[in-house]
């Protein structure tokens, strides 16, 4: 570990930018023409860093022209967000889900444009902010589709991890996650975490040069990538008397330092905070009023400062159930993810909520049974297995809160493909009763903790269609989405990433959430 202050020392100071500055530039840049951000999210937990947008876990032509509409309708910030989950599919799987989904977005734009509205779309690539996912494949398929489809090419590939809120960095061109209680102060490189050793997209680099030539096998030389570190993001520059520089300054700087990217040359960005951001964002757009093709692989808050929008603060329970009339249930909190902080989470809540009935999934008895599906008793075996959980998460539902956990005994592989399929048997296992639970005695609340877990929870478990991202629970962290169609339509639903958040966290969002939580004597 090294300390954050020695590695800022060598940069200048961040330059105060006011969200609605940003906005102002979109504003003005897209009068004649009105741009729609579709964000392809590889995992539902890119939502928690935005307010007020549609969520889409189908991406069908009719679900596009119902997001438009919805933008045009409430005037809310030009963004749609759409849940991949390629992050828990193989690569061949990966790039032809990209491709449907920038098919059908520039399908219905045109044919928004048709009947009279104009719709032009850019994209954004959503991936994790310790840098596990389909890189470069994920912005290579979506480059080649938008060229074949309307001849665009890319000019530049804008690759901005960082993730404040949750503690992930870039300074100098590297990446870093800071440290928490004792360690607060202090930066890892992110390749020296738990991340970097993921059994399917692993990775030994924390310069995200390197980082890039390493994924793209060489494809993009170090060399080649352009770094836009600090002294040029906070290059605005401050005032003798302490007030803050001009944006302009590094809009103009960033601008003219990717005037050379062509044919999806790799640019990555040094962030510390939304400062940072904001002046990135009037960068871009500054490059791009130029004539700069970009698509950005990105972190979670990204797409909250390149529209302008304000940060949203942590909702209350109350609001949370605002404008529906929560259920006299147990709420249902399902934990998937296997890193570290959420296995801490999962005592922390387990700990504090007495009152809470605890069921485990047994992840080795759901893989056995699955290795033996020829055997008509084994199949048996599962189903039977699985009954009994339903009805015990039924049971428990009318009298409290439910804790559905994963086994916490991590099974592991040397073969990527064979990681992705346990996590899918898992998944399948963990959606089936969640869907079940559901149309037997609907839960108040239900949160899903892990990117793949509350991936599949919510597109499958819930059957949620069309969502509207209402805001975060916890201070830039875990987003609340309200479904607005399907059997859970009303029942406020929380995406968990699972690599975010202190010890904490889970018991304090399930403690806004839940009607049973145990009430300490004085």
């Amino acid at each position: 570990m090294i300390l954050e202050a020695d590695v800022l020392a060598a940069f200048p100071a961040e330059v105060r930018i006011p969200a609605q500055l940003v906005a102002d530039a979109v504003t003005e840049s897209s009068a004649a023409s009105p741009r729609i951000l579709v964000v392809l999210d590889d995992d539902p937990t890119g939502t928690q860093s935005v307010s007020n947008l549609p969520v889409l876990t189908r991406w069908d032509v009719a679900d596009f022209a119902w997001a438009f509409s919805h933008i045009a309708e409430t005037g809310c910030k030009p963004a749609v967000y759409v849940l991949t989950n390629t992050r828990s599919l193989d690569p061949a799987e990966a790039g032809a889900r990209n491709e449907e989904i920038v098919r059908n977005a520039l399908s219905a734009a045109a044919a928004a444009e048709a009947a009279g509205s104009t719709v032009r779309v850019g994209f954004v690539s959503r991936s994790d902010s310790t840098l596990r996912g389909h890189y470069p494949l994920e912005p290579d398929v979506i480059a080649a589709t938008v060229k074949a489809v309307g001849g665009e090419a890319t000019d530049g590939v804008v690759i901005v991890p960082a993730f404040p809120d949750a503690g992930r960095v870039t300074i100098g061109g590297v990446h870093y996650m800071r440290g928490t209680g004792d360690d607060a102060g202090k930066l890892t490189p992110v390749a020296e975490t738990e991340f970097a050793k993921d059994a399917s997209f692993g990775f030994t680099n924390s310069e995200m040069a390197k980082y890039v030539e390493e994924k793209s096998k060489g494809r993009f030389a170090a060399d080649d990538v352009i770094v836009l570190d600090l002294g040029i993001i906070r290059s605005a520059g401050i005032g003798v008397d302490g007030s803050a520089g001009d944006p302009a300054i590094s809009a103009r700087a960033i601008a003219d330092a990717i005037e050379g990217a062509t044919d999806s040359t790799p640019i990555v960005a040094d962030i510390v905070t939304e400062n940072d951001l904001r002046a990135l964002a009037l960068g871009l757009e500054e490059a791009e009023r130029r004539g700069k093709k970009l698509l950005y692989r990105v972190g979670p808050p990204f797409v909250r400062a390149r529209m302008g929008q304000e940060i949203r603060s942590e909702l209350s329970g109350e609001e949370a159930y605002e404008g529906n009339t929560p259920s006299e249930a147990g709420g249902l909190i399902v934990v998937g993810s296997h890193v570290g902080v959420t296995t801490r989470q999962l005592n922390a809540l387990t700990a504090q909520h007495g009152a809470a009935k605890i069921i485990e999934i047994s992840v080795e008895e759901l893989l056995a049974a699955e290795t033996e599906t020829a055997a008509e008793t084994e199949t048996a075996d599962a189903s039977a297995y699985l009954d009994r959980m339903v009805d015990n998460v039924v049971e428990a539902l009318r009298e409290g809160d439910v804790i559905v956990h994963t086994s916490r005994l991590l099974i592991k592989t040397d073969d990527a493909a064979e990681s992705l399929r346990i996590a899918r048997t898992v998944s399948a296992a963990v959606v089936a009763l969640v869907n079940r639970t559901l149309k037997t005695f609907p839960p108040r609340f239900v949160i899903a903790k892990g990117g793949i877990t509350s991936s599949d929870v919510a597109a499958h478990g819930l059957e949620i269609r069309h969502a509207i991202a209402r805001g975060p629970m916890l201070p830039g962290i875990v987003s609340l989405w309200e479904p607005v169609d399907g059997p859970a339509k009303g029942i406020p639903y929380i995406v968990f990433a699972g690599n975010v958040g202190d010890d904490e966290s889970l018991a304090q969002v399930t403690h806004k959430l839940s009607s049973r939580w145990p009430v300490l004597a004085q």
